[in-house]
Formats: structure tokens, sequence, C-alpha cells
């Protein structure tokens, strides 16, 4: 399993990722029905509470993982 800081940096770049992304999101869906819009738009804050959630688990996990002084792995490159 993947130390805790290193899955809380994932989720925290994952989040980021998202978010950057919703006024995208916006120019891509404008074309599509009302319906379609809102459907897409609801999924994409559904996943953002969703990682937010997943991030404050990690971030409540994370003392844990430091008492046990684990070594942190560098993140690899993209």
């Amino acid at each position: 399993m993947l130390p805790t800081a290193y899955r809380i940096n994932r989720v925290q770049k994952t989040l980021r990722w998202i978010e950057a992304d919703l006024p995208l999101l916006n120019m891509r869906v404008k074309d599509l029905s009302a319906e379609r819009q809102r459907s897409a738009r609801q999924f994409a804050a559904a996943l953002i509470s969703l990682t937010r959630a997943e991030l404050d688990r990690l971030l409540k996990e994370q003392p844990e993982a430091i008492s046990e002084g684990s070594d942190i792995p560098c993140e690899p490159a993209d």
C-alpha cells in the first residue's frame, strides 16, 4: 500500500485538475441539451465532492502514518 502522504499528494493533484477543468467542461457541454448539461455538471460536482471526502479521510489518517516513520517515495513523472 502506498504511504498516506503520497496518496494525499495524488488526491490533491486530482482535485486541482478537476476543479481547473470546470470552465472547459462548460465549453464542452454548451451544445448539449439543458438536461445533459445539468447531468454533466452534477457528475462533475459529485466527483469533486467524493474527491474532497477522500482527501479529508486521508488527512485524518496522516498522523498515524507519520508516527509509523514510513519513508515517502518520490512522485513519478507523469
